[in-house]
């Protein structure tokens, strides 16, 4: 005991207790687009709401994290290194065997040709085996001398290179079930839509003669929105540049930017890029000014020469005088989705990415556009980014028109546009040329500016041209919160009407932002356009010229100074430019008309909207801007007003800003906080109202009510800032009008309606746990603790001071002010009388021993003045000392109504809020050294523990009541989960179990379905067991101070340290006793909840597959942790888990994975095929654990409840699931202790070790390796993948920005924060487990590669299965049940031999197959026949085997077995009859047998023989040479069989053949049909199929009435005969060949009663599946007898039930069975070798038509033959060999029908009893005696041929050659009889159905009686009875015809009587016609009818006859009589 405690002391010192500086609380810097923050200029004071907003657009981040947290998860992103260094493990299935024969000519028929066919092929006495070079031996295999050491060396070679972490081979666990993963946000940034990047060019008309300015900005039509800010671009030529060179001062650098990026949040098909053309204001309209531009093109330059250069002259006149003033003059538009779908459909083709054909644009059209995805800025009509570059070209331009400028106007033409696609317009066009690049933007662009004109990172050293980025105005809400300052102002001047003044035309307004109402007052504040300084102070607006009336459409763009105040104004001056110089005037060309102003503030608030403001005509009074323009008080002197005081000018104005707010309800709120912080003077001014102190109070609570009723998008936008403030508020009790005010309650309810506002929102995006993710995000990276009032007042520097309480990246920490804080912190808060502290340990204790005296209700609130601090400044607040987590507990416990509804239903929120507040808290303890139990005062405590209670009975509420909220009450469920994981890492850990412990007592006591809890405590503990420390909670308790306290009282952690293997039995290590759940508390509940989810029925195994998900991941966890990577650790966690391998090895009882046997040698079946069956109710010892739980963590009731449910309890496990717990089996038996598991196999009950067998062949069928997916069908469309196209796929699917978005946006970004939880649904791009629908995307090398892992995960899971077989083997001395062991371990190896294996395994687990048979082999050979024959068969299959290694050591194998069998000379004899049948059994069954391969194996053991140096004194190496040599022989026959490969006829006939020659050797004769019988299933033909295994069972029958005469047994073949008469050539088998007793014959499991019920079943099973249920009756009967004789009830229970349902099938398909269709085939042809003039009736399936047949046999032999050589003959008149030509080759096939003589049919009534057991066979040939086949009536002969085959149909072949032919001719009139015979048959068939078909029965009359179709019959009448024939030999048959056409027109009579009853209404015309017809037939033939041939009938016939006729006839007339 003491040894392991201090080994186990070391351990822990390594793997170390609860690490210390477990929290990490650091500040980030915050990411920043731009080289700097954007931030108000420097030296103005800022009024509060700005300083905050600036802080908290500036401030760092706060970051709470845990420095190992997620280290166990990490690691699956690292494996990806690792899985590059993997071996490829080799599979037979993905060799290719070198091709060593010549491809074959299809299949040759040179065998058939030779007419010495037989010697032809290779055989036994020529193919000298010794001639071979044998394959190198093994060295070891005789080697050792002693058991033991062989076991050693095995070993060794076993455990050497084997991979470490089973893990990491294994896919990671499904995403759905990730519970334990918490999304980390993402980081708040600024909204940005989809970025388009467009480049100006070029830009010219057709003449240059003056500058032009071009600006451009986006326009969505269907809003009617202009969508972004303008951009002026300059692309002026130098020369024209210059003509203004007096008016640009100077240029910056930022204005000369010919690039800009837009952004599109919300993309539409109807957004245009519109591009507006200004010039230099000239004299004329613009029409006039365009003429040059219309008529002249540059290239005349010849004529126009002058022209141009006087123009340019004229211009630069123009540009010098009136350069600052512009006009409009052209404009051109450009649908941006058109530009960027054609580039991407011409990318498209050309990389032919498109998914499926059709382009990403098409894709996208078709999603629908739901409200919720507005967020995720679906891209629903196009896709914005995945297109190349594409150039565009606009050459029309529209002029401008004076009268339509405005933006309507605008949206206007763009609708038109749209809808004409010429415009056919009054406009005028213009050409030119302006080239645009456009591209999607890519993430970074050199050198850039944003909006505010600050250089965006990467910034660049060169100056080359800047790219400007341009601000968008979204078309729809954009719901993101404010990262930056931006305070912009735009200004758009839209409508003047000055008509009433005469003189004014040419009118611009000069615009100006003034702080004072000086003229110099105009701030540089306005943006300039192109070519010319950044900021200007004043802009002017494009003149439009003579117009009195004028439109606007310029933009004004401004930067709002951050203070602004009553003096800031915006100035508009009114000017009328005169264009033409007069003669006597020199001055200035602008004339003043008038002002007006618009004060920027109003009330304070900013005044953004629509104006129309009046024009004042004189100067400006002082103080004006004091005023608006509309309500100026009259001044003195009066100011004189244009038109009387009207609004005249109209303009909007537009703030995009993230300071000022345009929302009144929070606007007022941060106001009144505001005012509360300051010093505020009263009354308070808001809006327009002023309030009083005495009112603030109220004011101020109102104002936080109503916060959550403000718009969502303003509320979004100040999301981090509203709930900073409210959690100031509610940490800081407010003193108003000397009173305190406590708001904190007001607050919190404020915080909860929003939380609850954002939650209930559409527009906003939740991830995968139901979180807000904007909330989320403000909790990891903004909150922060509220600043306390201390730090407030001593900070003069703003909020920087307070940081240093926090590590930031650096580490620098602030010791000094760190501790001051501190000390200022830790105030009592909860007891008045403690002072200032004496030492910060001894005041928590106190006050924690304070807080336990005063827990009453009334202390809680607690707002103590304190005395120490600054309270005397002045200040309106008393400074108290609450810490903000009591505080918000406090609030959470006391909430009431839907305010506390709504905290527990995201209780997410307020959980993540605590466990931030208390890091922050508790980091600031850490430094103080506080002990862990003291952090947290016990008042506190109580409210967690509360807290933890009452949301656990909420989900228990929800789950009673509204099952409706299942998925709420999850969510719940995990966030409380997270809560109590991320208290372990903050309190005291005893305290946190203790949590645990109440939650699953409150669970277990809900009265909800099983299921349900069990899947809610399973989630729970899952995300408990995800925490970092789990395993030292679990697993290390050896030092008892730091170990949790066990919530069980009963055991203190003292003994919880692990106990030594000496004092328990190992037998319970492995059973989820008491002792282990109280050690290893979370463990034992998660084991606990497994086996509880194994033992209960749940729909879907949903629960089932929850509870070993999580034990999965937990396993896959610690595998991965880089902290367990040593084997001594990894034995401990598996010590820990040995409960589990108890439970799996029970779940078997419930889990029935039954593995599929039947697998042939290549043709796997999907390996995960287990068929679970239904398990017996739940058992009591299971029952009794989950009872004596101590946690009760199951209730009595829900036990009970499902003891009792009724019958079964089924359970089924999906293949996947499966194996993820299969998986966890293996990893413990890895990694556990192997003498501990030795000595629990050694006293493990037999039934139990059966089980873990079982177990064990399951897991090997579950890890089967599947082989290369296809990997060469990786479309190389899929390679050329642009990256782009895959980023654009990922934004669609992050769009939701849910939990897989995040993870992949973080997986992209290598952030440090994000690094630590790499963990996230790992990395599945970098592992090769992508999902299988992927499949298309990846690359030939990924495949190559996932073949790689699953490879070697194949290998790693079957040799651990190896080793725990070794280790049951070397216990099997020690133990019982020896002989059981020792064939059970047999059967799993066997098993594992017939799955898919690697070379590396299969070398093992030969070796282990040896050394088996050197331990056990006389058990083996004795007890165990039928295995050995198994494993014969399995070892020759290797000798198959392509790969080298696989069949040397196959070839060991086999020796050995021969070697050690030898010692008995039955065993021996068994042997190698079991070698021969598996031999014959291969080269029947296995389409891939290789002679070249087998044959060298057969040299290689006769090379072991020969060297085998012991045995050269005893007869085995004769006797192994002997068995080569007929195994040599057998393979002889596969030769042949491999150039029958393709005809299946030929093949069948051979493999018949080769059964055929076994006659004597029953057992390799029952392997030969039974390979027949598989050939034929796999073909379909299941009667074939059947009919084998009766042979084979006639051929077992015989042998057993050989050995014994039971009564129930048949009497050999004979009792067969009812099924098929072929059977009994079966009964060649007779004394004199066989003897049964002799060593070895007869000795395979089918020759026992068992084999031959098999047999049987089996054949039934395929006559069923082949339509012949008759059949199948007659099969069991044979079995019934036998099965009665066994009592076996239970299978003739399902026997009658099948016999059932052949009858059933009988009477259910009646006359619609199909059986097989005939056809007679003659070969004619010396090509055809021995085929030449053989005649064969083949069987095709049920209906085959004559052309199908042909078609085969045609395509077939003509591959064979070559082309023109084959002939196909088309008739079936008899071929005359003489006419045939020699060199080709002719075939024949004709339709022929079963033949019966007349009292053959007597017997033969059903349908099934004319297709069954068939030999004769007919065929008719019409035929004329002058040699034409056809011709009139009268000459027309038929002859038929009856043929007779060798066997009945069905038989073992399908096809049969035909023995005999015979031939005989019908007379004309004979002929004439047969038609008229048939005619009458289908009338009477079809009148007297029981369900007639009016349909068929018209369609048979018609051709009986309609006039046009009567010709037939009356033709028939008029030739052969018209008059009586001469040849007295043709009386019978002239009578006969006359007889047969009485009862054509009887049977006629009835047809025409039936159509009458079933016809409808309509038909009735029809009716009519049909008995006019029908009366006029009878008519015409009454004559001939009547007219007997006197010589025929006798006086005694006569009367008999008449009498009858007289009957016939008066009924006839009755009938008529009655239907007229």
């Amino acid at each position: 005991m003491t040894q392991l405690r201090s080994g186990d002391a070391e351990l822990m010192q390594e793997l170390g207790e609860f690490p210390d500086d477990d929290l990490d609380v650091d500040l980030v810097d915050r990411e920043c687009r731009t080289i700097r923050h954007s931030v108000p200029d420097e030296g103005v004071e800022l009024d509060p709401h700005v300083r905050d907003c600036v802080n908290g657009y500036t401030q760092p981040w706060l970051v709470v994290s845990r420095r190992c947290q997620g280290d166990g998860w990490s690691v699956y992103s690292e494996k990806s290194g690792f899985l590059k260094l993997l071996q490829k493990q080799v599979f037979e299935t993905d060799v290719e065997p070198e091709k060593q024969e010549q491809p074959v000519k299809s299949p040759s028929l040179a065998v058939l040709c030779d007419d010495d066919s037989t010697q032809s092929t290779v055989t036994s006495s020529d193919f000298d085996l010794r001639g071979l070079q044998p394959d190198p031996r093994l060295d070891s295999l005789l080697r050792f001398s002693n058991p033991e050491d062989l076991d050693r060396f095995n070993m060794e070679a076993r455990h050497g290179n084997r991979h470490p972490e089973l893990f990491s081979l294994y896919p990671p666990p499904d995403e759905e079930d990730i519970v334990e993963i918490r999304p980390i946000p993402e980081c708040p940034k600024e909204h940005m839509g989809h970025r388009i990047l467009v480049r100006c060019q070029s830009f010219k008309f057709e003449i240059e003669i003056e500058p032009l300015f071009v600006t451009m900005a986006l326009y969505d039509l269907k809003e009617k929105k202009k969508i972004s800010e303008n951009f002026h671009c300059d692309l002026n030529s130098e020369k024209m540049k210059d003509f203004l060179s007096s008016h640009t001062p100077h240029i910056d650098s930022s204005t000369q930017s010919k690039a800009a990026i837009f952004s599109i949040s919300y993309p539409s098909p109807d957004i245009y890029l519109v591009i507006k053309i200004e010039k230099v204001l000239q004299q004329g309209e613009i029409g006039e000014c365009a003429e040059p531009y219309l008529g002249m093109k540059e290239s005349d330059s010849g004529k126009n020469k002058d022209k141009l250069e006087k123009l340019r002259n004229q211009a630069e006149g123009f540009c010098q005088r009136l350069g600052q003033y512009r006009m409009p003059f052209a404009f051109a538009t450009v649908n941006i989705a058109s530009v960027i779908t054609t580039a991407t459909l011409e990318r498209d083709m050309a990389d032919s990415d498109s998914l499926n054909g059709r382009s990403s644009l098409e894709k996208k059209a078709y999603l629908p556009r739901r409200n919720s995805e507005r967020f995720s800025m679906m891209e629903d009509q196009f896709n914005l980014s995945s297109s190349k570059p594409s150039t565009i070209t606009i050459q029309t331009f529209f002029k401008q028109e004076g009268e339509r400028l405005g933006d309507e106007d605008l949206f206007k033409f763009l609708a038109d546009s749209k809808r004409t696609s010429n415009i056919q317009r009054r406009s005028k066009t213009i050409s030119g040329c302006l080239k645009l690049e456009v591209t999607p933007s890519p993430e970074s662009v050199m050198p850039c500016l944003s909006p505010e004109l600050i250089p965006i990172k990467p910034a660049s050293e060169k100056s080359t041209r800047l790219i400007k980025e341009v601000l968008e105005f979204p078309s729809n809400d954009v719901y993101v919160p404010h990262s930056i300052y931006r305070n912009l102002l735009y200004v758009y001047p839209q409508k003047l009407n000055v008509s009433s003044r005469g003189n004014i035309r040419n009118i611009t307004v000069k615009i100006q932002f003034m702080n004072t109402e000086d003229p110099s007052g105009a701030l540089p504040v306005i943006f300039g356009r192109s070519s010319g300084p950044e900021f200007v102070s004043e802009i002017y607006t494009p003149i439009t010229y003579h117009n009195r009336s004028p439109d606007f459409y310029e933009e004004v763009k401004i930067r709002l100074p951050a203070r602004l105040t009553e003096k800031h104004h915006l100035l508009f001056s009114f000017y009328h430019i005169s264009c033409q110089q007069k003669q006597n005037q020199s001055g200035s060309v602008e004339t003043l008309v008038g002002y007006s102003w618009l004060p920027i503030l109003n009330n304070e608030r900013l005044q953004i909207g629509q104006h129309c403001l009046p024009i004042a005509v004189e100067r400006l009074p002082v103080n004006y801007s004091m005023h608006s323009p509309e309500k100026m008080p009259t001044q003195i002197p009066p100011m004189k007003w244009m038109d009387s005081h009207k609004g005249l000018f109209s303009l909007e104005v537009q703030s995009v800003s993230s300071v000022h707010i345009q929302d009144s309800h929070l606007e007022r709120f941060f106001t009144l906080c505001h005012a509360l912080e300051g010093k505020p003077t009263f009354p308070i001014r808001v809006r327009d109202e002023k309030l009083t102190e005495n009112k603030l109070e109220h004011e101020l609570k109102l104002s936080i009510i109503s916060l959550s009723s403000s718009a969502l998008e303003p509320l979004v936008h100040f999301l981090h800032l509203v709930l900073d403030k409210l959690f100031r508020l509610i940490m800081q009790p407010m003193v108003i009008a000397g009173q305190t005010a406590n708001l904190a309650q007001i607050a919190f309810e404020s915080v909860v309606s929003v939380v609850n506002s954002l939650h209930t929102s559409q527009e906003l995006a939740k991830d995968h746990q139901g979180r807000n993710c904007l909330l989320a995000t403000y909790l990891y990276y903004v909150f922060r603790l509220p600043d306390t009032p201390f730090e407030l007042l001593n900070t003069g520097t703003g909020p920087l001071s307070q940081e240093s309480r926090y590590s930031t990246m650096g580490r620098a920490t602030a010791t000094a002010v760190g501790t001051m804080l501190l000390q200022s912190r830790i105030r009592s808060s909860s007891n008045p009388d403690i002072p200032a502290p004496q030492s910060p340990e001894d005041a928590e204790v106190k006050n924690i021993l304070a807080g336990k005296g005063l827990n009453q209700p009334g202390c809680r609130m607690s707002t103590i003045l304190d005395v120490t601090s600054h309270s005397q400044s002045g200040s309106t607040r008393p400074s108290n000392r609450k810490q903000f987590h009591e505080e918000l507990a406090l609030q959470m416990v006391v909430s009431t109504g839907v305010c506390r509804e709504n905290v527990y239903k995201y209780c997410w929120f307020f959980f993540e809020l605590l466990v931030k507040s208390m890091a922050q808290h508790v980091s600031q303890m850490e430094k103080q050294a506080v002990p862990r139990k003291s952090r947290f005062s016990d008042r506190f405590k109580d409210d967690i523990t509360t807290i933890v209670n009452v949301v656990t009975a909420e989900i228990g509420t929800i789950l009673v009541k509204q099952q409706k909220e299942l998925d709420q009450a999850e969510k719940v469920n995990i966030s409380l989960a997270f809560f109590v994981y991320d208290l372990m890492s903050l309190m005291d850990r005893g305290f946190v179990f203790n949590l645990v412990k109440n939650y699953c007592n409150q669970m277990s006591a809900k009265s909800v379905t099983m299921s349900t809890l069990i899947s809610m405590r399973l989630e729970f503990l899952r995300v408990l067991c995800s925490h970092e420390h789990y395993l030292n909670l679990s697993l290390y308790f050896s030092n008892p101070t730091s170990a949790p306290n066990s919530p069980c009282p009963s055991i203190t952690s003292q003994t919880s340290s692990s106990c030594s293997l000496q004092d328990q039995r190992i037998v319970a290590m492995f059973d989820l006793s008491q002792e282990f759940k109280q050690q290893h508390y979370l463990t034992g509940l998660l084991l606990t909840e497994l086996s509880a989810a194994l033992d209960m029925e749940s729909e879907g195994g949903k629960v089932q597959r929850k509870a070993i998900n999580a034990t999965y991941s937990l396993l896959c966890a610690h595998d991965l942790d880089n902290r367990c990577s040593r084997s001594d650790v990894r034995t401990k966690i598996a010590a820990l888990y040995l409960p589990l391998v108890g439970i799996i090895i029970d779940s078997i009882n419930y889990l029935d994975f039954t593995v599929s046997e039947q697998r042939g040698g290549k043709g796997k079946s999907n390996g995960q095929e287990e068929d679970f069956e239904s398990v017996t109710p739940i058992n009591q010892s299971v029952a009794m654990a989950i009872a004596g739980n101590p946690f009760n963590t199951l209730a009595r009731n829900a036990l009970v409840s499902m003891a009792s449910m009724s019958g079964k309890i089924g359970s089924t496990l999906t293949a996947e699931t499966s194996r993820n717990l299969l998986v966890c089996f293996l990893w413990i038996m890895k990694n556990a202790d192997q003498n501990l598991v030795q000595r629990w196999v050694v006293d493990m009950p037999s039934s139990q070790l059966s089980r873990l067998l079982e177990l064990l062949t399951i897991c090997v069928s579950c890890f089967e390796y599947r082989g290369k997916q296809s990997s060469d069908k990786v479309s190389t469309q899929a390679l050329q993948k642009s990256q782009q196209a895959k980023a654009r796929l990922e934004e669609a699917l992050l769009g939701g920005m849910g939990a897989r978005g995040e993870m992949m946006k973080r997986v992209g970004g290598n952030d440090r924060t994000m690094g630590q939880r790499e963990n996230l649904r790992w990395r599945k791009d970098l592992t090769q487990w992508r999902q299988t629908n992927d499949r298309q995307d990846k690359s030939k090398a990924e495949l190559d590669q996932e073949a790689i892992i699953s490879g070697n995960l194949a290998t790693e899971a079957n040799l651990i299965v190896l080793d725990l077989l070794e280790v049951i083997v070397q216990a099997v001395p020690l133990s019982d049940c020896k002989d059981n062991a020792v064939g059970g371990v047999l059967r799993v190896l066997l098993h594992s031999l017939i799955c898919n294996q690697s070379t590396t395994y299969l070398s093992h687990c030969f070796s282990t197959i040896r050394a088996l048979i050197v331990k056990y082999g006389d058990v083996l050979f004795e007890e165990e026949a039928e295995q050995c024959a198994d494993l014969c068969q399995k070892v020759l299959h290797y000798c198959n085997s392509c790969v080298d290694g696989n069949r040397s050591q196959a070839c060991a194998t086999l020796y050995l077995i021969m070697r050690y069998s030898y010692s008995s000379a039955s065993n021996f004899s068994r042997v190698k009859m079991q070698v021969t049948m598996s031999l014959a059994s291969l080269v029947g069954k296995s389409s891939d047998v290789h002679e070249e391969y087998l044959r060298r194996s057969f040299r290689t053991i006769l090379a072991y023989a020969e060297e085998d140096t012991e045995m050269q004194s005893t007869q085995l190496p004769s006797q192994v040479d002997e068995l080569l040599r007929n195994l040599n022989s057998i393979l002889s026959d596969t030769v042949k069989m491999k150039e029958f490969q393709e005809d299946p006829e030929m093949l069948m006939d051979l493999m018949y053949r080769i059964a055929k020659g076994y006659q004597t050797s029953p057992d390799l004769r029952l392997t030969w049909l039974q390979n027949m019988a598989e050939k034929h299933n796999g073909k379909n033909c299941f009667t074939e199929s059947a009919m084998c295994l009766v042979h084979a069972a006639a051929l077992v029958a015989e042998y057993l009435s050989m050995l014994e005469d039971h009564k129930y047994l048949p009497v050999g073949s004979v009792t067969f005969q009812n099924i098929s008469p072929n059977v009994l050539e079966e009964s060649a088998v007779s004394d004199d060949i066989l003897s049964p007793d002799e060593d070895g014959v007869c000795s395979g499991r089918y020759f026992t009663e068992n084999g031959l019920v098999g047999l049987l079943e089996q054949a039934a099973e395929l006559f069923s599946q082949g339509g012949l249920y008759e059949a199948v009756n007659e099969v069991y009967k044979i079995i019934i007898p036998i099965l009665e004789a066994h009592r076996d009830v239970r299978k003739l229970s399902t026997t009658h039930d099948n016999l059932k349902r052949a009858f059933d099938n009988i009477v259910l398909k009646g006359h619609k069975r199909m059986f097989g269709t005939y056809f007679r085939v003659a070969f004619f042809g010396s090509k055809f070798g021995d085929l030449d003039e053989r005649e064969f009736i083949y069987k095709e399936p049920g209906i085959t038509h004559l052309p199908e047949i042909s078609h085969r046999l045609e395509n077939f032999y003509s591959k064979c033959l070559g082309d023109g050589v084959l002939e196909m003959i088309k008739d079936s008149t008899p071929v005359d060999r003489n006419k045939l030509n020699p060199n080709k080759a002719y075939i024949q096939i004709t339709y022929v029908e079963p033949y019966f003589d007349d009292y053959e049919m007597k017997d033969r009534m059903t349908n099934f009893e004319k297709n069954f057991n068939l030999r004769r066979f007919m065929y008719t040939t019409p035929f004329t005696k002058s040699g034409r086949p056809r011709g009139e009536l009268y000459e027309q002969y038929k002859r038929k041929t009856i043929l007779t085959t060798s066997h009945a149909f069905p038989y073992i072949k399908t096809r049969i050659n035909v023995i005999q032919k015979e031939e005989f001719d019908l007379t004309p009139i004979e002929v004439a009889i047969e038609d008229m015979q048939k005619k009458t048959r289908e009338l009477a068939i079809a009148t007297h159905k029981e369900k007639p078909d009016p349909k068929m029965l018209q369609m048979v009359l018609q051709g009986s009686v309609t006039a046009t179709v009567n010709q037939g019959p009356l033709e028939v009448a008029q030739v052969f009875l018209n008059e009586i024939p001469a040849d007295p030999k043709l009386y019978r048959h002239h009578n006969k015809l006359r007889l047969c056409f009485k009862e054509f027109i009887l049977r006629c009579g009835e047809a025409v009587e039936k159509n009458k009853s079933l016809i409808a209404a309509d038909q009735k015309e029809y009716q009519q016609e049909l008995k006019k017809n029908y009366n006029k037939l009878r008519e015409n033939l009454r004559p001939m009818l009547e007219r007997k041939i006197p010589e025929l009938y006798k006086p005694i016939v006569k009367p008999r006859f008449e009498n009858r006729d007289s009957i016939k006839r008066h009924s006839f007339r009755r009938a008529q009589e009655e239907s007229s």
